[in-house]
């Protein structure tokens, strides 16, 4: 079983997850390089001990390379620079992508002599920072044993699911119930809130409750003082949602919830709400209600603590 120190570690992408994720490995005394686009977003992990590479060639030689960026075409993208003169041991691909894209980029690899894991990840920045992360993955078992110290280094744990894509389509069940729960959630939010109730009140009652959840709790601050700092935009949300219908429509499996939020979040997409946090859908239900919401200035746990 590898140490924290036996393997060189590679990681493509410093936005809002690839930075928290690979500060927490250097942290854990890993030997880490990292490559972003924008160079200057990356510099301060050097704190940490992080190496911060000028070009994606430099990582071509790790061990392990982690990518962590937005879209499979950024994938795509960067792994071509990045395998142009050598090659890694294994892939460690953290994106959400595509059943397809994943397995295009499996077959690619492949061919090139590397080991591949899918691992997508349950989480925002605030959830890694405090220990919360947690990775569905997919692949060879004895590539999943190599990396799992890593992996759970980064958070609470890892779960293998099987060969395969199989992390894929778990990642894209678990982001479509992240964006049918945030509906019904800014659905009761508002209801009560009309019926009178404080919503730091109601929510309070609902995270205590039996239907609270990591998820409810750590929302919660948002929607009681209306601080919609970016976790995942919304359209990020509309892909993922997409990839959610595209995989009831391969597997025969009908998604009229995932359909009709997907059409609610598109609507507030045509409104222009898409620079804030996904969560602003509690806007367009109090809009819808007749209400108009204010932050209620409430000192409130996100249960992350």
């Amino acid at each position: 079983m590898p140490t924290a120190t036996s393997q060189k570690l590679g990681w493509i992408g410093a936005g809002r997850m690839g930075y928290a994720m690979a500060e927490r490995l250097a942290k854990g005394g890993c030997d880490i390089a990292v490559w972003n686009r924008t160079r200057d977003k990356a510099l301060p992990l050097e704190k940490s001990g992080v190496k911060v590479v000028n070009q994606l060639e430099e990582l071509s030689t790790k061990d392990i390379l982690f990518v962590m960026v937005s879209t499979y075409d950024d994938v795509k993208e960067v792994l071509a620079r990045a395998l142009a003169k050598g090659k890694p041991k294994m892939v460690v691909e953290c994106s959400s992508i595509s059943l397809d894209g994943s397995a295009e980029l499996r077959q690619m690899l492949k061919g090139k002599g590397i080991e591949y894991l899918a691992a997508p990840v349950s989480g925002n920045a605030k959830v890694i920072k405090a220990g919360k992360l947690t990775f569905v993955v997919s692949g060879p078992k004895s590539a999943y044993e190599t990396a799992k110290p890593y992996l759970d280094m980064m958070g609470v744990g890892s779960s293998y699911v099987g060969e395969g894509e199989l992390a894929r389509i778990a990642k894209i069940c678990h982001n479509v119930m992240l964006g049918v729960v945030i509906q019904n959630l800014c659905e009761i939010t508002v209801l009560a809130e009309k019926a009178g109730m404080p919503r730091h009140a109601f929510l309070d009652f609902l995270n205590k409750s039996v239907m609270g959840s990591m998820f409810t709790r750590y929302k919660t601050p948002t929607l009681v003082n209306l601080d919609f700092h970016v976790t995942f935009t919304p359209k990020l949300l509309r892909k993922d949602l997409d990839l959610g219908l595209n995989a009831g429509k391969e597997f025969e499996v009908p998604m009229p919830l995932t359909s009709l939020t997907r059409d609610l979040l598109q609507q507030m997409i045509g409104h222009g709400m898409t620079e804030e946090d996904f969560s602003t859908l509690l806007l367009m239900q109090a809009k819808a209600s007749g209400i108009e919401l204010k932050p209620e200035n409430v000192k409130i746990s996100d249960g992350l603590s």
